[in-house]
């Protein structure tokens, strides 16, 4: 990886170059700087869940807005363009960096338009997709934070091997163990479910026989889980003996990601604590692509290298992709809604190779 940019030039990221030995330790513990890391990385999870906790107070929620399709409160309206800009955001990293475009071409042309075309003709396979994305954005969702703490584990030099498996565990618990263990399982049962009434009856008792589990789910969830942080710490220490380096900017992006994903899913509205864990974990992707991607989009609008270029660079993605946001949630056209659940579904998967570790892809 190339060394981070400097912290007080958030606006002018620095492409990643080829990485450095393993054993080299990088220049700095960031990947970006201080300020743009805390913001964008590490404390996001807390400013979302401050930003959630102020709706109420603060009487935004009671904000009507009406545009196109979408008639409802406005904080609801912000969530779903921010989330669908930043589902969108990827075609940065997988279509305009030709680096990445070239080794996968067909993923990037010919898949899209495969499963477009087949939802387009198909309502079964577009509910049985629709149903898919929601589930799946929980796992993509935790494999993010994973990402960024390998990142990190990265920057403080030690072996992207080294505890991974234990990382990836915790991060699927963080996400997912609020979510099964709290009083969000049975809406997010029951949004899956209203979808494949269309087709079949079949799962309709679901969330009805969660909902009766949940006591002894949450009670096992949450025994179980503080088993494994316990197992977590005992091999990050024996890691430490061995000759790994703690990061802690790694320790605080999950202590921020388990409080927020705790308190959002425990203790809010299903509502509520899915604007604060989309709005975080979508911060987070404009954060990560622009420090990745940021001077290549510069380059390609033929914008001088200076911060007054990094910053129209920036207006001008941020807004690109915030309009398409709009247009999927004010606009109701079959092939549209088609579309947006295309590029959903291709963000999690190409997330799944366009960042690597292991592969000095970031």
């Amino acid at each position: 990886m190339s060394e981070a940019p400097d912290a007080a030039e958030p606006l002018s990221p620095q492409a990643p170059a080829a990485s450095s030995p393993k054993d080299a330790k990088p220049s700095s513990p960031w990947i970006s700087g201080p300020l743009y890391d805390s913001l964008l990385f590490v404390f996001a999870p807390l400013l979302a869940l401050a930003l959630g906790a102020l709706i109420e107070p603060s009487g935004a929620g009671a904000w009507e807005v009406r545009l196109g399709k979408f008639s409802g409160p406005a904080p609801v309206l912000f969530l779903g363009a921010f989330v669908s800009a930043h589902l969108v955001l990827v075609l940065a990293r997988s279509h305009l960096n030709q680096s990445v475009f070239k080794r996968h071409p067909y993923r990037f042309t010919l898949a899209p338009l495969l499963l477009f075309v087949a939802i387009l003709s198909s309502t079964q396979l577009l509910i049985a997709v629709a149903v898919l994305s929601i589930w799946w954005d929980v796992y993509h969702s935790s494999l993010q934070t994973f990402g960024l703490g390998r990142i990190y584990d990265q920057r403080r030099g030690n072996d992207p091997e080294l505890g991974r498996r234990w990382d990836y565990a915790l991060n699927l618990l963080l996400y997912l163990g609020p979510i099964l263990a709290g009083a969000a399982l049975t809406p997010h049962l029951r949004n899956s479910v209203e979808l494949t009434t269309q087709v079949t009856q079949l799962f309709d008792h679901v969330p009805a026989r969660a909902q009766s589990a949940q006591a002894p789910l949450t009670w096992a969830l949450s025994l179980g889980g503080l088993g494994f942080l316990a197992l977590y710490v005992g091999a990050y220490l024996r890691l430490a003996r061995a000759g790994y380096r703690v990061s802690w900017q790694k320790v605080a992006l999950l202590v921020s990601t388990g409080l927020c994903s705790i308190f959002a899913w425990g203790f809010n509205a299903f509502g509520e604590a899915f604007f604060i864990m989309n709005v975080f974990h979508a911060l987070q992707y404009f954060g990560i692509v622009w420090w990745a991607e940021g001077a290549r989009f510069r380059e390609r609008l033929r914008l001088p290298a200076t911060r007054a270029g990094a910053a129209i660079a920036l207006s001008a993605l941020v807004w690109l992709c915030a309009l398409y946001g709009l247009l999927t949630r004010t606009l109701e056209h079959h092939a549209l809604t088609c579309l947006a659940l295309v590029i959903s579904i291709m963000h999690f998967w190409y997330d799944g190779f366009v960042w690597s570790v292991r592969k000095n892809m970031v």
